[in-house]
């Protein structure tokens, strides 16, 4: 994998990104403030600047149960209530360091009530939004406009089969025809709106591994301009999960070659091709080379609970505090910990899968 560092990675939109940074600093004062401690600011134990983005989960339930998701663990799909819209509110107001949040976690977050006046909330106070779907229920009260016309900065939606046998094995509760449908129909609201907003994503595994070269193909027929392609599943920093997804995980079969066939025909379909993968990605033996979440972000579970990260993304599995409180657990005696168990690269067990020294 030491090799595919060199492709490339999916990034934001460059122009609208520096932006919505400028409007917010000129906007808030205090959080160019906190850009600037952080951005001079060498990673320790205890950090004098507030998190610069977070992950939000608004839902943790879902109408799908994916094959390598933690989500089909959960009784009816589900772990805990839906985030209230005020407890949302108070969060983002509360952290005025923020400049990006990823509103999603572990669901569909289109089945919240007040997801669009949480995007349009946010966006209102300058802060790049980005979000993830499986685009099943874009066209129900043309949700796919709705999206769009709450101003989310990007929309990351969740293909992993360009067949309807291989999406519906995967994306188990899913129906290929209909995501089809919707994705050509959110794209064409973006075109005609004039609003680059959506990235196509999939997580490549043993099951749809045969389809590779059709996933560019795909993208383009549906509307799509980008499209990233994930090299790694998830073990949720859990034993069982790692146990199943490292069966479908395809990394070691992953070559140069075959990233720039992929790269090639993207280009022959005006779709740029990106790569995200973990394995090759922290290391302990370095300060810069350490995950950034401990120092950077977190991710606030939809009953309000503090989690290390997207690649956990469940309080019942590791919690590190009380979201209604952040400002003062940023710096609590559980995060000072969590961070200090990074610096001196003793590394936590569910941090593992993702360190070079300690994947396996």
């Amino acid at each position: 994998m030491d090799r595919l560092n060199t492709l490339p990675r999916p990034f934001r939109d460059a122009s609208l990104y520096q932006a919505t940074l400028e409007a917010g600093f000129k906007t808030f004062p205090q959080r160019q403030q906190n850009y600037v401690k952080y951005q001079a600011a060498q990673r320790g134990e205890v950090l004098d600047y507030l998190p610069v983005m977070l992950d939000i989960e608004n839902v943790s339930r879902c109408n799908y149960h994916c094959t390598m998701c933690q989500v089909s663990d959960w009784e009816g799909y589900q772990r805990a209530d839906d985030m209230s819209f005020e407890d949302y509110k108070d969060l983002i107001d509360s952290q005025y360091g923020l400049i990006e949040i990823k509103l999603q976690g572990m669901g569909e977050p289109l089945l919240g009530k007040c997801y669009f006046e949480m995007i349009e909330y946010a966006r209102a106070k300058n802060i790049w939004v980005r979000s993830t779907t499986n685009a099943s229920i874009l066209h129900f009260q043309d949700n796919y406009k709705r999206l769009i016309d709450a101003d989310i900065s990007e929309l990351q939606v969740s293909i992993d089969g360009t067949t309807k046998e291989t999406y519906e094995k995967i994306r188990r509760g899913g129906r290929f025809e209909k995501v089809v449908e919707n994705c050509r129909l959110l794209n064409e609201y973006c075109r005609n709106t004039n609003r680059k907003r959506t990235r196509m994503w999939t997580v490549v595994q043993q099951d749809n591994f045969s389809e590779l070269e059709q996933f560019p193909v795909l993208a383009a027929d549906l509307g799509f301009e980008r499209l990233t392609l994930s090299l790694d599943v998830n073990d949720w920093g859990q034993d069982e999960w790692r146990e199943v997804n490292e069966k479908v995980d395809i990394h070691r079969q992953f070559d140069l070659s075959m990233a720039e066939r992929l790269i090639a025909i993207g280009k022959e379909h005006n779709v740029e091709v990106t790569f995200w993968f973990i394995d090759q990605k922290y290391d302990t033996t370095d300060p810069k080379k350490l995950c950034p979440w401990p120092f950077d972000r977190l991710y606030i579970s939809s009953d309000m609970k503090i989690v290390p990260c997207c690649m956990v993304a469940n309080p019942e599995v590791y919690e590190l505090g009380d979201a209604r409180k952040l400002t003062e657990e940023w710096n609590s005696e559980r995060m000072i910990a969590f961070r200090r168990s990074h610096l001196e690269g003793n590394i936590p067990k569910i941090c593992k899968a993702c360190y070079n020294s300690c994947s396996k």
